[in-house]
């Protein structure tokens, strides 16, 4: 399976990602959203589909594509974990500002 965050690095394919956000679109109708040819929006949906970001549905001669859930929650699972470790240190960092903003305070209103 391709790495989540070389699919997710392209611009292109984020804008993509971004319009189906709102629920099925038809590749026409995302060739408008992202303001480049068809032929690179299909090449950028086959990359999203081979790494399980989207999912086609036929519908008579179009095909719909939907974002799948599953890529974004492995996602969000492999951020949460880091976001403890940096709120912790974050929360740290400013309090260490708030101590010295006191002691500043304080030094200033002395005679």
């Amino acid at each position: 399976m391709p790495d989540v965050f070389q699919v997710l690095a392209d611009p292109t394919r984020r804008r993509i990602v971004d319009a189906l956000r709102g629920g099925e679109r038809s590749v026409n109708e995302l060739v408008e959203v992202v303001d480049i040819g068809q032929p690179g929006v299909s090449r950028q949906l086959a990359i999203l589909e081979e790494a399980n970001f989207v999912v086609v549905r036929p519908e008579g001669r179009r095909r719909l594509y939907a974002l799948r859930p599953e890529p974004f929650q492995e996602l969000s699972q492999f951020v949460t974990a880091y976001r403890t470790i940096w709120e912790g240190r974050l929360d740290r960092f400013a309090a260490e500002l708030e101590r010295r903003r006191k002691s500043k305070d304080r030094k200033e209103k002395r005679p």
